[in-house]
């Protein structure tokens, strides 16, 4: 504010900085007397708010996940029980993923909501359906005064449950019709006309081809998950690919001059499109857990073109540092659950191109024989990182594919060694 002030500033800009000036918008405002550009900090508190943000959905026919704000153990026992595990647990007032766990079994709620009294009166947690398998799509959009002015769809090639900042995203989609295109903005005009946004603003939806219940839908179902209302780290990534400033856009709309005419250039068919693919420190964050879930873990970005998804996903790819990719004759080792068909299907592209397969357990190793793949069970020191390189050595370990369903819980989880021992730092085996 001293600055604020000093300046003699006409306003305030809180929708290109991240989570924190959204987050103290509202007092900038109320206590500040800041003008605050674009969206009234009060919408955006209706954004944040994870109650609000639901309710409204609600009230303009926007589907999305069953949730509950609720108070008590029992009551979010009760609710995980009615929709099915595995459910998303989070505070109230939170939306771009901290704070969030994924929870698979009455015992995980428990722990998660009886420890040091994380759930009361006082302190709600909202629980969300969570549903596994779906796809999600990413929205970066800007309004002015509730009217959507451009937007650009992007897909996600992980499933649903990764962080979309640890997504790797495709725009134009390669697998979204114009039917899905044109129901995701639809959305988008509901969402801005019902904030009143004018600025930027992000969405993540999830298509879900099943129901509940685990049947396929006639129909595929778009459930938003969570909106921003502020520029994502993904603006610049859209606005590259389909070669229209997104923010150029959206600072015209946030001072009211020059506004543009609503454009779509989703309808625009190019001969081109492109991946963005995360970056991750594991090398340089020591013990950390290589595995992805619901909140953020990469630290950069590559992004590249191509004539198609192949081209341009193997591309940002090998733009990443120290990637490698394992030769034929070289080994690779498998592992984690094996209650889901993922493994098999890694082990199926891959069984023609001669690779060695290697387990750590025989119900991997029996898993990936119904396959039709030869498997060795090797061993595996949990706790001696030197014997535990020398393994990787001695079986020519160049890749590993471990898809576990939940972060570790210990530093000798099997699953855990496996990941960390994989982006581990190195001499000459890497």
């Amino acid at each position: 504010m001293d600055i604020y002030e000093l300046e003699s500033a006409s306003g305030v800009v809180v929708s290109v900085g991240g989570q924190l000036p959204q987050n103290i918008a509202l007092k900038l405002q109320e206590v500040g007397k800041a003008k605050v550009l674009g969206t009234d900090p009060k919408d955006i508190d209706k954004a944040e708010d994870r109650h609000k943000f639901s309710q409204i959905l609600d009230s303009i026919g926007v589907d999305q996940p069953a949730w509950k704000e609720l108070s008590s153990y029992e009551d979010a026992r009760q609710f995980a029980q009615d929709v099915g595990y595995p459910v998303l647990v989070r505070p109230s007032y939170v939306l771009s993923g901290a704070a969030m766990t994924v929870i698979h079994s009455e015992a995980d709620l428990k722990d998660k909501l009886t420890a040091a009294s994380a759930v009361s009166p006082d302190h709600p947690v909202v629980i969300t359906q969570f549903i596994s398998g779906a796809q999600e799509i990413d929205v970066d959009a800007v309004a002015h005064n509730g009217k959507l002015i451009i937007h650009a769809v992007s897909e996600h090639i992980e499933n649903a449950g990764v962080h979309s900042g640890d997504a790797s995203l495709v725009l134009p989609p390669a697998n979204l019709d114009a039917t899905i295109l044109a129901r995701v903005k639809e959305i988008a005009e509901k969402v801005a006309k019902a904030w009143k946004i004018t600025g930027p603003f992000n969405m993540q939806i999830i298509k879900a081809d099943v129901d509940a219940e685990g049947n396929t839908t006639p129909e595929p179902a778009l459930k938003v998950i969570e909106c921003n209302l502020r520029a994502s780290r993904s603006f610049p990534f859209s606005s590259k690919v389909l070669g229209t400033n997104f923010i150029d856009v959206a600072t015209k709309a946030l001072v009211g001059r020059d506004v543009p005419a609503p454009v779509d250039p989703m309808t625009v068919k190019r001969d081109y499109l492109a991946v963005k693919v995360p970056q991750f420190s594991w090398t340089r964050l020591a013990g950390a857990d290589p595995y992805l879930g619901v909140e953020m873990a990469s630290t950069g970005e590559m992004a590249c073109f191509g004539k198609d998804l192949i081209e341009a996903y193997w591309a940002a790819l090998q733009s990443t540092m120290n990637f490698r990719l394992p030769l034929p004759g070289e080994g690779l080792l498998f592992g984690g659950d094996v209650e889901v068909d993922y493994l098999a299907q890694v082990a199926r592209h891959l069984k023609p191109l001669g690779y060695k397969y290697f387990a750590t357990n025989n119900a991997v190793k029996s898993y990936l024989e119904k396959e039709g793949v030869e498997v060795e069970v090797i061993e595996f020191p949990k706790e001696d990182k030197k014997a535990l390189r020398e393994v990787f050595q001695k079986y020519d370990v160049r890749g590993v594919f471990n898809l576990a369903r939940r972060r570790a819980s210990s530093l000798v989880d099997e699953d855990y060694v496996m990941r960390r021992n994989a982006v581990s730092p190195c001499t000459d085996h890497c």
